[in-house]
């Protein structure tokens, strides 16, 4: 037992290791509980990030996390965060009351229907499935303004891994969720015999990911934010997240005023910047660029978020939370390895182009990358710019001025 007197931070860290070289829980568990009774989630938080830095893959800080949370749920039930009205916390986590009640619906819903003889006698049940459909679809917005708004400030704070893993689980849950939604549309096709096992199998899959992710964000990552992000800074969050709305389900009483404001910067409209082709005020560089019928995001050369422009109809979300954050951050982990080879290769001047085209909502999206380089060609940073190309692809022949 001496081993672990001192520092909880090392204590902790040393419980970790042992659930990492497959040590029981349970006696993890005990011990856990008799040297740290009062380990709090932030230092839950830095172990994972010394780890990482230490050598240990996100992946296996992945897999340990509900190891862990087995181990420290007790100790972790203890801090909830005190958010009150209008707080964006308070919104979340209604948002994930309701989200894990549609889970509970849908699991419900199909030991309904496993015991349903064909797709006539299961018409209420369908409807309910299509009912939690659209309020899964609806949901995307709450995890674009966790990982557009909440994540970033975390990230300031130097809290890096834990938005990084809970990034990852949206990704597996919209994958889960994609699933259903195909079997869903493909009933049609199948018999019922066919189609109640696997939405069964799906079913369960979303409420479990849901209750498991809801509850790491809730007992950990939640109060771990709390605790770092500052007052006015939640003032800020609270602006971008009414900027980009709320889930078709969101209750309006929790998105009461959040007393207090955020100040904003007043706009210095004088003066010019001179170019080499000619001079501009700065409302007009800002209305230019906001005018283009594309989205640009400028990343600079230590690969940090410096501008994107703000177009009326936007196709990817941006937020002014990413401003200041790296580049490597606004990428799920699964895209990230791509994202560092096109910078390095820009750097290294083994690229000055990259791109690429997606369907997104029956539409197709050109997205182009460029490297920025000065007259003696030092870089600069990196230019994203995204398109919607549909009705250019379709021009045919010729259209004149005067046509």
């Amino acid at each position: 037992m001496g081993e672990y007197s001192g520092d909880k931070k090392k204590a902790l860290k040393k419980i970790i290791e042992r659930l990492h070289k497959g040590e029981s829980p349970e006696q993890v568990k005990k011990d856990f509980k008799e040297m740290l009774p009062d380990i709090s989630p932030e230092e839950i938080s830095k172990v994972e990030e010394e780890l990482i830095k230490e050598g240990m893959s996100r992946e296996k800080i992945h897999k340990l996390c509900d190891v862990h949370l087995a181990a420290f749920k007790e100790s972790i039930e203890k801090e909830q965060p005190l958010a009150p009205e209008g707080h964006p916390l308070r919104i979340l986590m209604e948002e994930h009351k309701l989200l894990l009640q549609y889970g509970n619906e849908l699991q419900e819903v199909s030991s309904k229907i496993s015991q349903a003889e064909d797709f006539q006698s299961i018409k209420k049940e369908l409807n309910q499935l299509q009912n939690i459909k659209e309020h899964f679809q609806s949901s995307e917005s709450h995890y674009n303004r966790e990982e557009n708004v909440l994540f970033p400030y975390l990230e300031k704070h130097g809290i890096t891994q834990p938005p990084a893993i809970m990034w990852s689980e949206h990704d597996q849950i919209r994958g889960l969720e994609k699933d259903f939604y195909e079997l869903l549309d493909s009933r049609d096709r199948m018999k019922i015999q066919d189609f109640s096992p696997k939405l069964q199998q799906k079913a369960h899959a979303i409420r479990e990911i849901l209750s498991s992710h809801f509850y790491k964000e809730n007992h950990i990552l939640f109060p771990t934010g709390m605790r770092v992000i500052e007052p006015h800074e939640w003032k800020e969050i609270r602006t971008q997240f009414d900027e980009l709305g709320y889930c078709c389900f969101t209750p309006k009483d929790v998105r009461k005023t959040f007393k207090g404001g955020v100040k904003t910067m007043s706009k210095n409209k004088e003066g010019k910047v001179s170019f080499e082709t000619g001079s501009l005020s700065r409302e007009e560089i800002e209305n230019i660029f906001n005018s283009l019928p594309m989205d640009i995001t400028f990343v600079d050369k230590d690969d940090t978020v410096r501008y994107f422009s703000n177009p009326p109809e936007r196709i990817f979300t941006r937020t002014k939370a990413i401003l200041g954050r790296k580049v490597q951050n606004c990428h799920p982990q699964k895209s990230i390895h791509m994202v560092n080879k096109i910078v390095e290769e820009f750097k290294s001047g083994k690229r000055d182009k990259a791109e690429f085209w997606i369907n997104l909502k029956g539409r197709l999206i050109y997205i182009r990358y460029f490297p920025v380089r000065n007259s003696e060609g030092d870089y600069l940073g990196c230019m994203e710019v995204t398109e919607d190309v549909t009705d250019i692809k379709k021009l045919e022949g010729e259209k004149r001025l005067l046509d």
